[in-house]
């Protein structure tokens, strides 16, 4: 595929593909500043209306690792455009839903669809550009959507939700996903035949799904049931035990899901580990000042999502601008560290936030800082668990990290809301206002976030084999 377009088709050809990841990562906020409008509209009870946002992630998370091996196996594009054509679909019975039952099932098979095509994206782009400056850059751009999506879809969705109603905020995927379809088919090749002899690992795919899936429903269901409680531990024990089955599957098949070899790169495994630690951070930053700039500060959705812009112009300036030059000059690790050093420094000012606090004054230098650690750390974290990788399991790394963020940002989200909640009750049982508790709530999440960025960045520091990219964009040791 790399070879088959011109170097203009090929830059078109990455404006399509991040379009696909735009509407993935816009769905996964969009629907948040809806749910009160869903909630009315369709009856639901308080612990019902959670399903529209857990009925996506449980199929997200579980079917990204999945996704990217099929598409090794199967074709790039021809997965790519099956995970569209899914999303696409389900994003109409979104709109049209008018019953709880079709609105979470669709969500369900939005969340199928979306990890498809994000598993394929990434690995489509790596393969698209093989020389290092086009690769780095194009993975600038990327990151940028990926990492910069959120927050658009705060604003979105509070415009669509406000002028329109929250069926729009599906009905809106319906041309994206017709336009970037054609385009797939007007600018990328078709793939090429099945590779001979190639099969898919039916128990390995099988167990890890299960315990994907098993690991994010007990994630997303551990603050209502309570995180030591029967269910929770239950769920958790039986991920991982179905996550040790598939490890013992890996070690003796003959054409594994997963070659466990991926992980004796050092650069895949050491990046997978800081995603995990690095969306941790990312999400505090995100969903936790969201929450504070409403519950504390009194902004409706229309304000937090402008409160976003600055952080979000600092990050496209880097990810588009200059990230491909800095990783360029100087590497993956010292970009990847810097970044994560000033995410978490963002994150500390946050945690420094009062009741009362000014946007110019405790808001807007803490965006500023999470959107130059982002812009700076993105992109290398991406070009190190991807880099190392053999062009036919590129689908395999992409559908790894991606799960790495997912997992990581889910898990670390979970637990640190759980910090939050019960600092808030301990304040709450001390005396304090409602609203001061849950600034201190907010205050120890945005602490442990910083934690976490921190501790990513001194992992890069001490295991991230130190290199620059060569010509052929793979990273070579000094």
């Amino acid at each position: 595929m790399r070879d088959a377009l011109d170097p203009r088709r090929r830059w078109l050809a990455l404006l399509l593909l991040c379009f696909g990841q735009l509407m993935i990562v816009l769905d996964s906020t969009i629907v948040n500043v809806a749910l009160p409008s869903i909630r009315q509209d369709l009856a639901f009870t308080e612990t019902g209306l959670v399903w529209v946002v857990n009925a996506y992630l449980l199929t997200f998370g579980g079917f990204l690792l999945l996704g990217g091996r099929l598409a090794d196996l199967f074709g790039q594009r021809r997965l790519f455009l099956a995970g569209l054509t899914l999303f696409t679909l389900a994003s109409l019975a979104c709109g049209l839903a008018n019953t709880q039952g079709l609105l979470v099932a669709a969500r369900a098979v939005q969340g199928l669809g979306g990890a498809v095509v994000s598993a394929v994206a990434l690995s489509l782009i790596m393969n698209l550009f093989p020389d290092a400056a086009g690769r780095t850059r194009a993975m600038g751009i990327f990151g940028f959507v990926c990492a910069g999506g959120g927050s658009l879809g705060v604003l979105l969705g509070g415009v669509l939700t406000s002028a329109l109603s929250w069926h729009w905020i599906f009905l809106v995927n319906l041309p994206l996903g017709i336009a970037v379809y054609a385009a797939v088919l007007a600018l990328l090749p078709a793939d090429g035949e099945r590779v001979a002899g190639a099969r898919l690992d039916v128990g390995g795919a099988v167990t890890v799904t299960l315990s994907l899936m098993l690991a994010v429903y007990a994630v997303v269901d551990g603050n209502t049931a309570g995180w030591t409680s029967a269910r929770t531990l239950l769920m958790l024990g039986a991920a991982a035990a179905l996550m040790a089955l598939f490890v013992a599957i890996e070690s003796r098949v003959a054409s594994p899901l997963m070659p466990l070899s991926l992980f004796a790169l050092r650069n895949v495994a050491t990046a997978n580990v800081m995603g995990v630690l690095w969306a941790a951070g990312m999400f505090a930053w995100f969903f936790v000042s969201a929450l504070y700039l409403q519950q504390v500060l009194g902004y409706d959705a229309l304000r937090v999502g402008l409160a976003f812009l600055p952080g979000n112009l600092v990050m496209a300036v880097l990810s588009v601008g200059w990230s491909a030059r800095i990783v360029m000059r100087f590497g993956i690790r010292a970009p990847l560290a810097c970044g994560l050093f000033v995410a978490a420094l963002g994150l500390w000012l946050f945690s420094l936030a009062p009741e009362g606090g000014s946007f110019w004054l405790h808001v807007l230098p803490g965006m500023v800082l999470l959107g130059l650690g982002a812009g700076l750390a993105f992109n290398p974290i991406l070009m190190a668990a991807m880099s190392d990788v053999p062009e036919h399991e590129s689908g395999l790394a992409s559908g790894v990290v991606n799960t790495s963020f997912m997992m990581g940002g889910a898990l670390g989200l979970a637990v640190l809301a759980s910090f939050a909640e019960a600092r808030t009750a301990g304040l709450r049982a001390a005396g304090a206002t409602a609203v001061t508790a849950l600034n201190g709530g907010y205050q120890l999440a945005f602490l442990l976030g910083a934690g976490c960025a921190l501790l990513a960045a001194v992992i890069g520091l001490a295991f991230m084999r130190p290199g620059r990219l060569a010509a052929s964009g793979a990273v070579t040791a000094h």
